[in-house]
Order: structure tokens, then C-alpha cells, then sequence
């Protein structure tokens, strides 16, 4: 093959640093455009982006030559940075994240349950959420040690 085709779609998760709930629902468009063009920046396409005051979902679709923990770290500290500085709050992000990939076929339902948090959180806590989505792609994880 002459070429390299890719489709690399991720859900990403990740908290306030102890899920304090601080992202506001009137600070939340302004964090999600932030968070949007960071990834743009980074040369991916962010195609969902919703969450609660304590944490946020991402679906995005990144280049080959991303690294993931860089995206993040990347992700985290400038929009840390940002909401710090435009917002005058004392904000910050947990030092931990989840990132899950996502076939092509899913993305339409990933999207939904991105868009559709408020709801999903009225049945759900964070911490079910969570696990049922570390259950679902077969991570392994330590439940004591999941909140730290």
C-alpha cells in the first residue's frame, strides 16, 4: 500500500481534580469550545464533548502520530491554564484519565451517551459510569485505588 489510511476515534474521559463539581453549567460551553480547539491545534477533530461539574467526555478522532498520554497531558494543562487565567478560578484536573477507542459503527452511539449526560447522570453516578465503561473494554483496575 502507497498510503496510510486511519481512523482513530477515542473516548476520553477524565475528572476534576477531586471531582470537586466546579465546572459550572455557565462555564461548561466556554471549557468545551477551549477544549475543542485544543484538539483541533493538535491536528484532530473533536466530534462530542459534554460532562457534569466533576468530570467531562470527549470523542475525538486524532492523527496517527499523536500520542495519547501527550494529547492529554497537553489537553489538561492548557485548558487548567486557561480556565485558571480567563475565569479567575482555582481549577485544575485529576492527574488520571480513561481513554477508550471506538469503532466507526459506534460513534453515532458514543456521541449520544456523550450528549446525553444529565440524563445518564440521573440514573448513574460517576463512579458506576466509570467502572461500567472500564468493564465494558476489559481494563483492569483496582476498585480502592480507582478514586485516588
Amino acid at each position: 500500500m502507497s498510503q496510510s489510511y486511519t481512523s482513530l476515534l477515542y473516548h476520553l474521559v477524565f475528572a476534576t481534580k477531586d471531582r470537586r463539581p466546579i465546572i459550572t453549567p455557565e462555564m461548561r460551553p466556554r471549557l468545551y469550545d477551549y477544549l475543542g480547539g485544543t484538539i483541533r491545534q493538535m491536528g484532530g477533530a473533536s466530534l462530542a464533548i459534554n460532562g457534569m461539574g466533576d468530570h467531562t467526555h470527549l470523542l475525538v478522532r486524532l492523527t496517527p502520530d499523536a500520542a495519547l498520554a501527550d494529547i492529554m497531558s497537553d489537553l489538561k494543562v492548557n485548558s487548567s491554564k486557561w480556565v485558571n487565567e480567563s475565569l479567575r478560578q482555582n481549577f485544575a484536573w485529576q492527574g488520571g484519565y480513561a481513554a477508550f477507542t471506538v469503532s466507526e459503527s459506534q460513534a453515532d452511539r458514543v456521541r449520544c451517551y456523550i450528549y446525553d449526560q444529565e440524563a445518564h447522570h440521573r440514573q448513574a453516578s460517576v463512579e458506576k459510569e466509570l467502572t461500567s465503561l472500564l468493564r465494558a473494554h476489559g481494563v483492569d483496575f483496582d476498585p480502592a485505588c480507582l478514586w485516588k
